[in-house]
């Protein structure tokens, strides 16, 4: 077994097996049988999830998974990937997350590194990039070089891979029922009586912990629309009385924005994003436009959500979510946090002492308590002895007339990536910057994308070496 896939379950000083499925009964299985769980393309009360769930353990059982034992899910957003994962969990086993997008070769060697006695993937391919929810059959494939489960992790799931390759990242069941009890102690997250849209991707944290795992936990269905068009949004959002949070990243409040006369949509009451920071006219269009509030959650792959602004009262500052400690060392954003989140190879220096670093730049009121990311701490860069926050260059750069999305990078020099509107006006951009920064913040190369490339989970890309070949696939084209 390959130290780049597992911890040593005698390092973590904790038993080899993951926690039993318990909880997974009693805390998101449980509830009154006729209580409407989730809207995937159809209403599903709590007795059919249920059935579907213990369905779902006799098959796994079948193909020869036992407590203890590890599983991937490869599965797209569907009925078939819930049901799967809640009962992988309640036969006691170690489920790996990978996105359905993932090319085979990505697949061969995630399979490589997390070991899983068994993968389940679709019967079919499945297609379709704006479609945000499927109708699978799952599969299911040992695989003969699979193992048990080395570490008492729950739940392995991959980083998003936005600036280098992803790490593997573990959180047991203790520390998913840890941020349940978070998300249910923050105002302003939905709560039983009202319903949550959910756009972001089950496969990551924002919705597998904060509309999924949340949702079935506190009693708030969770709507997916078929497909992530401005008509499906809109028509799931319209779709039933109760007070609507949506949830999603700044990427999909855009689609939102482009709206020119928004319907009336008595239930939305708030959008709620996470993944990067939302740029000041996106907040402006959907607040006014729709009526709304617009608020922020900063978290991360490892921990889960950290801080919130559900309201958008104090923006751009965060509020710290109950239990989780924030302090700012040499500018850079510190979590407390009992062990590693990471297993296999990793840079030691991650975490240390209780506190993992984030790596990204921000400050903490010494009053309030309250937290603003500024960005990735590597954005702080020296051009000529003079310091420049490239956070701020790109904002700045955002905001330009007809800027759709941005993203700065010092790459001998400051460089800059961008995609525009069609009707964005040749040396607008650069006179835009010219009155708001001076000469030395300002980005050497302005490369016009066609679309911006994105991460799985809807990050914007940062990536140098991916950027340089986006930017060269244009220039060969001209």
């Amino acid at each position: 077994m390959s130290s780049e896939t597992h911890l040593s379950p005698v390092a973590t000083g904790e038993p080899s097996a993951p926690d039993t499925g318990e909880w997974v009964g009693e805390l998101l299985l449980g509830g009154p049988e006729r209580e409407l769980a989730l809207h995937l393309g159809a209403p599903l009360d709590r007795r059919a999830l249920r059935e579907l769930v213990d369905q779902r353990e006799r098959e796994l059982v079948a193909a020869g998974l036992a407590p203890g034992g590890s599983v991937s899910l490869r599965l797209p957003p569907s009925l078939g990937f819930v049901t799967v994962l809640l009962a992988a969990w309640r036969l006691g086993t170690q489920v790996s997350l990978l996105d359905y997008r993932l090319t085979q070769h990505e697949v061969d060697q995630a399979v490589a590194r997390l070991a899983p006695q068994l993968l389940v993937q679709p019967a079919g391919p499945v297609s379709g990039a704006l479609r945000a929810l499927f109708d699978v059959e799952p599969v299911y494939l040992p695989n003969p070089a699979g193992v048990p489960a080395a570490t008492p992790h729950t739940l392995i799931q991959l980083s998003s891979g936005s600036t280098g390759p992803s790490k593997i990242i573990g959180r047991t069941a203790a520390d998913v029922i840890a941020e349940l009890d978070r998300y249910n102690a923050i105002e302003g997250i939905p709560q039983r009586g009202e319903r949550a849209v959910v756009l972001g991707s089950m496969v990551h944290v924002l919705g597998l912990v904060g509309g999924l795992l949340h949702g079935l936990n506190a009693g708030v269905p969770m709507v997916v629309p078929p497909r992530l068009t401005i008509d499906g949004i809109l028509k799931a959002l319209a779709d039933g009385d109760a007070p609507t949070t949506l949830i999603g990243v700044p990427s999909q409040a855009e689609v939102l924005a482009a709206v020119v006369d928004p319907p009336a949509l008595p239930g939305f009451r708030r959008m709620i994003t996470g993944g990067e920071l939302v740029r000041p006219e996106l907040w402006r269009a959907l607040t006014e436009g729709y009526g709304i509030t617009l608020g922020n959650m900063y978290g991360m792959t490892e921990l889960g959500v950290i801080a919130t602004d559900i309201e958008g009262a104090h923006r751009p500052e965060l509020t710290p979510a109950p239990g989780i400690a924030v302090r700012v060392v040499d500018g850079e954003v510190l979590l407390s946090r009992e062990r590693s989140p990471y297993l296999g190879l990793v840079d030691p220096t991650r975490w240390a002492d209780g506190w993992l670093r984030t790596r990204d730049a921000g400050e903490v009121d010494a009053v309030t308590g309250r937290v603003v990311i500024k960005g990735r701490l590597d954005s702080q860069v020296s051009i000529g002895g003079l310091k420049v926050d490239l956070t701020e260059v790109e904002q700045t750069l955002a905001d330009a007339p007809g800027v759709e999305a941005a993203v700065v990078l010092y790459d001998e020099g400051i460089k800059a990536y961008v995609s525009v509107s069609a009707d964005a006006a040749g040396g607008a951009v650069d006179a835009w910057l010219r009155e708001r920064l001076a000469a030395y913040k300002r980005p050497r190369a302005v490369h016009v994308l066609p679309a911006m490339p994105r991460t799985s989970s809807g990050k914007l890309l940062r990536d140098r070496a991916a950027l340089r070949a986006a930017a060269q696939r244009v220039a060969d084209q001209n």
